[in-house]
């Protein structure tokens, strides 16, 4: 966040006293630039891993960081995020040359089997990927917030903009998505490699347009996020899921085109780094403040370089995909860079880094060859780009510069690598880190695979033989085993169910394995009608809801035969309508409960299923035939151990 201490801002003196240290901040960052006080003749670059944690047995989200980080001990490089099963790692800023990229796959890896080596004793996993596959909504509860204070002050003070009931999530990819949620912490599921580039500002403004027009591509090709919740959605949803996890607004502020806290931007930068630290101050409220405060005006007067802390605080709140950067150098020179914040974590470590030189050489070429992109695509069809990619990955078709419509594999095989070939060459990167970085991307081109492609291939199958919730913990292991053999995804093969050791659904929650798509009647349907639809989809049992989505009561096989079997005996032709002949005291569960829980009432009450509720609303139904689903694994699971 660039600021440890932190406040929400309430109002009055102390909203007034940060927003004069704002505008300060920003009078005194143009006054350097104007008098060119910034750091030159050198380029550094530069990462932050983010990760997750799992319990090594369960393969679902283990929320200790704060644990491991004590058992870390005395280490500057590790540090906590927002969830209490997410960590991260800074690396050291490096000069853009030689073997800088191979550099910083070594830190990186040294790094991650430190912690790993900790992680160990308290039966802990890290693993890299954008969204982790067993993660589930119950996860994202305030409970698993990280205690740390600028964590809390951040999520009241985005609450404290909330202008709807609840924070809502939409997708739609293969499957959908429609959920509410009561708190930002839907950010959590997002685990990233966050790539930095230092930039003078006087080419400030070609290099962050060009950064602007190059996302989408490099996003194609390095998706890794496209499972959430058990959902197949998009294949990077990372971008999507962190737009909509902190969208304050309702839904008729649309109309008035109020931007989203996480956003693409919404037009070229034309004069400065400036322009845009005007408009993220001009555009959205200030939430919170750093402890420390500056006078960055006299500071300039006397000299010396200002923090400006007010400025990074809140530029720590808005989430541009490509994120302005102010900083100060071990030389005591100011600096500014362009933090790309579209790369996902992993799949390898070996993966990221090859995303990010493809990224790093492609800026560094394009900005050779175009004095001003603009002139040549215009910033509609940037982040149209930037939405398809995101949504399509690897598959998606752009609207390239001079209006040219192109495929991602032919446009990154032909175009893109070549130029970062070529402007990694200019950086004088050694061949060396060149061709094993840039034959990393080549090959997913050629076999037209990415993190995303794989999972969802994978899941595709999986779910075919298995239930999803084995199915989520068995690519998590797959995942793992990968990444532990540093094998670039190019080379990962599909997942088997028998790739799972150990798989104990008695612990699972009745959310992860209970049926969503429902078919569901009202109170006024004829009994006719639900007949026919039990016998259609060959289901015995059948919620009854209103309107608002509340179970009112249940229609069963048997209720219905009996009805039928007394109207024959009457000869009676009368219309009975599901009101009449529905349980209207029905047993439910809640998505929260465990397996073992929801399996007791039904085998004491001989229930032969259970509908599940949040509240009063409607959410799922579990029958028996999920159990028998789940006992057929384990039997299987238990032939294949007696058999070794």
């Amino acid at each position: 966040m660039g600021e440890q201490k932190v406040s929400i801002l309430k109002g009055g003196r102390s909203l007034q006293r940060f927003t004069r240290h704002l505008i300060n901040d920003v009078e005194a960052l143009n006054h350097m630039i104007e008098n060119d006080w910034f750091e030159k003749d050198i380029v550094r670059i530069g990462a932050e891993q983010e990760m997750c944690l799992v319990d090594k047995t369960t393969f679902k989200p283990l929320p200790k960081n704060i644990e491991l980080l004590e058992m870390l001990g005395d280490v500057d490089f590790a540090e906590t995020e927002l969830a209490k099963f997410n960590l991260e790692i800074n690396l050291d800023p490096r000069v853009f040359k030689g073997d800088c990229f191979s550099q910083m796959e070594s830190e990186t890896r040294r790094n991650i089997l430190y912690i790993q080596e900790r992680a160990d004793k308290m039966n802990a996993q890290i693993i890299l990927t954008g969204i982790l596959p067993t993660l589930r909504q119950h996860h994202l509860e305030m409970d698993n917030l990280t205690p740390v204070k600028r964590y809390k002050a951040l999520m009241d003070a985005i609450d404290s903009q909330l202008l709807k009931d609840a924070y809502e999530l939409r997708l739609t990819g293969i499957d959908e998505i429609n959920i509410k949620h009561n708190s930002p912490m839907l950010e959590a599921c997002n685990t990233s490699f966050q790539v930095h580039l230092q930039v003078h500002p006087g080419n400030f403004v070609q290099l962050y347009n060009i950064a602007q027009v190059l996302t989408a591509p490099v996003m194609a090709i390095s998706a890794n996020s496209p499972i959430v919740f058990g959902k197949r959605l998009w294949h990077e949803s990372r971008i999507a899921l962190f737009q909509q996890s902190l969208d304050t607004r309702s839904s008729n502020e649309h109309l008035r085109e109020r931007s989203a806290r996480v956003y693409f931007g919404n037009d070229w930068v034309r004069n400065s780094i400036l322009d845009i630290y005007k408009e993220d101050i001009s555009r959205f409220r200030m939430l919170i403040s750093g402890d420390q405060e500056e006078d960055a005006l006299q500071l300039i007067k006397e000299g010396k370089v200002p923090k400006l802390r007010a400025l990074q605080v809140h530029n720590s709140t808005v989430y541009r995909w490509n994120r302005p950067c102010y900083g100060i150098s071990e030389n005591g020179q100011p600096h500014l860079r362009i933090e790309n914040r579209v790369l996902p974590a992993g799949p390898t470590i070996a993966d990221e880094v090859a995303n990010a030189a493809l990224w790093l050489g492609a800026m560094v070429d394009y900005s050779s060859t175009f004095e001003d992109i603009t002139q040549f695509i215009s910033f509609p069809e940037a982040r149209d780009n930037f939405i398809k990619a995101a949504r399509y990955g690897i598959d998606t078709k752009f609207t390239w510069l001079n209006d040219i419509k192109v495929s991602a594999v032919d446009l990154i095989r032909d175009e893109i690598i070549p130029r970062a070939k070529s402007g990694l060459k200019k950086m004088d990167v050694d061949e060396k880190d060149i061709e094993y970085y840039m034959g990393m991307i080549e090959k997913r081109t050629e076999k037209h695979v990415t993190g995303a492609r794989w999972m969802l291939r994978s899941y595709n199958d999986l779910i075919e033989k298995i239930p999803r919730d084995e199915a989520v913990s068995v690519l998590t292991s797959s995942i793992i085993r990968n990444q532990m053999a540093s094998l670039p995804i190019h080379e990962w093969h599909a997942p088997s169910a028998k790739d799972l050791e150990i798989y104990e659904p008695s612990k699972i929650q009745v959310e992860e394995f209970m049926t969503t798509d429902l078919f569901t009647a009202r109170k006024d349907d004829i009994v006719d009608l639900v007949a026919e639809m039990m016998n259609w989809r060959k289901i015995r049992y059948l919620p009854v809801e209103n309107d608002k989505g509340e179970l009112e009561g249940l229609m069963t096989l048997r209720v219905i035969l009996r009805h039928f079997l007394k109207m024959r005996k009457l000869k009676s032709n009368k219309t009975t309508t599901v009101g009449e002949l529905m349980l209207k005291k029905v047993k439910t569960v809640r998505p929260t409960d465990t397996i073992l829980h929801a399996m007791r009432i039904m085998n004491e009450n001989k229930f032969g299923c259970l509908p599940v509720v949040k509240g009063k609303e409607l959410v799922g139904i579990i029958t028996e035939h999920d159990f028998l689903r789940i006992s057929g694994r384990l039997i299987e699971r238990l032939e294949v151990e007696d058999a070794d």
